[in-house]
């Protein structure tokens, strides 16, 4: 099966790895029984269809959940069936994807005018005066 996580990025079943673990936190009998938590490893170092410019992003995304080999691992628990989980995992794994795949736009350092200055100037000037105006008065 293959994802598409954009209309000329598609990601293959193959690169992901799928295991299935103890899901932490409540769940009552069934939570030391059933290996309901999902932790999905996808190999993005190896991944063909990632650019190297997304690659480069993805690792600034993932942050701590990228490993050094450039595997990104996702661990899933927020439901309590390891479909949904499952689903949950491969999500958020595209989410990230797109969020790296979006070229952010430049920003363009621009100016204050000179009017803005001088009102910007003229305000903390009457704020200084009102702040003068505060203290004990003067003995004459």
């Amino acid at each position: 099966m293959a994802y598409h996580v954009l209309p000329d990025l598609v990601i293959s079943d193959d690169d992901l790895v799928v295991t299935y673990i103890h899901a932490s936190g409540p769940g009552g009998q069934n939570v030391n029984k059933v290996a309901t938590a999902v932790q999905l490893r996808f190999d993005a170092a190896r991944c063909a269809a990632l650019t190297s410019r997304i690659r480069a992003r993805l690792r600034l995304l993932a942050g701590s959940r990228m490993t050094r080999e450039g595997a990104v691992i996702l661990t899933a628990q927020r439901f309590r069936s390891q479909t949904r989980n499952r689903e949950d995992a491969i999500e958020r794994l595209c989410d990230l994807l797109r969020q790296a795949a979006h070229v952010p736009t430049r920003r363009i350092a621009t100016r204050p005018s000179r009017t803005q200055r001088r009102r910007r100037m003229d305000d903390k000037a009457r704020r200084g005066q009102v702040k003068q105006g505060r203290g004990r008065p003067a003995l004459d």
